[in-house]
C-alpha cells in the first residue's frame, strides 16, 4: 500500500535520530535495516513514496547520519541510474533535482567525481527542458561544490550553454544565479568570460531575462571587490552579506561584557 511506504518513509530520519542519540549499536542497525529501504524507494513505482524517500534521504544526509561507504556503493549508483539517458523521464527530472540539492551536503572529491560528469551531462539534455531548468537554477550551488578549478574547466562551457539556451526560463534561471557562480571563478574568468556573457544577458530579447539579470547586476559587480576591504562575503545560503567591521565587532563585545557586568553586579546586590 503506498501509504504505508509514505508513512514509513517519514518515520525513518527520527527513528535514525533516535538510534544515534540513544543506542550504541547504531551503524549495525541503520546501515543493515534503515539505510537499505530508503534506497530502495527512491525507485518505488508511487510517486509520493519517492518523494517521501528523497525528503528522508536529504534529511538524513543534513544530519551526517549516512556513511561515505554508502553515499558511494549506494545512493550515488542509484541516483547515476535514474538520471541516466534512457531513464524514464519522471526518474530523470527527479534525479537531477536530488543530486542537485545534496552536492552541497557531501565532500567535494565525491561530488567532483561519481557527480559532476552527469550534472554536465544533464546541463545538455536535449530532450527534456525541465532537466536543464533545474540544473540552471542550482549552477550556483554546484559550482560551490566543486570548488574552482573544476567550475572553471567544466562548468563554465555548460553555464555558456544555459545563458543562449532557447527556452526564456533558462536564461533567466542563470541570470538568477550569476552572482554565485562569479563568486567560484578566478578574477581573470570573471572578468574575461563572465563579464561579456552577463552583457548579453542584460540584452537579452525576453524582457523577464533583462530584468533578472538587471537584479543580478549589483550582486555580480560585488564579486570583482576584494573581499577583504569591500567587507563583502557569501553566506552559506548563497546570499551576498556585509561583514561586520572590527569596530563594531568590538562596539558589540564591549556592550555583551556591559551587559554580563551589569547584569552580575544586580545579583550581587540581591
Amino acid at each position: 500500500e503506498p501509504t504505508v511506504r509514505t508513512e514509513l518513509m517519514e518515520q525513518i530520519p527520527p527513528i535514525a535520530i533516535f538510534l544515534q542519540e540513544s543506542r550504541p549499536k547504531f551503524p549495525t542497525a541503520f546501515f543493515e535495516y534503515l539505510m537499505p529501504i530508503v534506497v530502495r524507494y527512491l525507485t518505488d513505482v508511487n510517486n509520493q513514496v519517492r518523494k517521501a524517500g528523497q525528503e528522508a534521504l536529504l534529511i538524513l544526509l543534513e544530519q551526517d547520519l549516512v556513511a561515505q561507504s554508502d553515499i558511494e556503493n549506494k545512493v550515488c549508483p542509484i541516483l547515476l541510474d535514474l538520471s541516466a539517458p534512457d531513464s524514464d523521464d519522471e526518474y530523470k527530472v527527479e534525479a537531477v533535482n536530488i543530486i542537485c540539492k545534496m552536492a552541497s551536503m557531501l565532500n567535494r572529491t565525491t561530488v567532483e567525481h561519481m557527480l559532476l560528469p552527469r550534472f554536465c551531462e544533464l546541463c545538455s539534455d536535449g530532450k527534456l527542458f525541465q532537466v536543464r531548468k533545474i540544473c540552471a537554477a542550482n549552477f550556483g550551488d554546484i559550482c560551490n561544490a566543486v570548488g574552482q578549478e573544476a567550475t572553471e574547466r567544466l562548468l563554465i562551457p555548460k553555464f555558456f550553454e544555459l545563458c543562449s539556451d532557447s527556452v526564456w526560463g533558462m536564461r533567466k534561471a542563470c541570470a538568477e544565479c550569476f552572482m554565485a557562480v562569479s563568486y567560484t571563478t578566478s578574477p581573470e574568468v570573471r572578468r574575461s568570460k563572465l563579464s561579456p556573457l552577463f552583457i548579453s544577458l542584460i540584452s537579452d530579447s525576453c524582457r523577464w531575462v533583462r530584468q533578472a539579470a538587471f537584479q543580478s547586476l549589483g550582486p555580480f559587480i560585488s564579486t570583482f571587490a576584494n573581499p577583504s576591504s569591500a567587507g563583502l562575503y557569501i553566506r552559506e545560503d548563497g546570499t551576498l552579506s556585509i561583514r561586520p567591521s572590527p569596530q563594531d565587532v568590538a562596539s558589540n563585545s564591549c556592550q555583551a561584557s556591559t551587559n554580563i557586568n551589569f547584569v552580575s553586579s544586580s545579583t550581587n546586590m540581591a
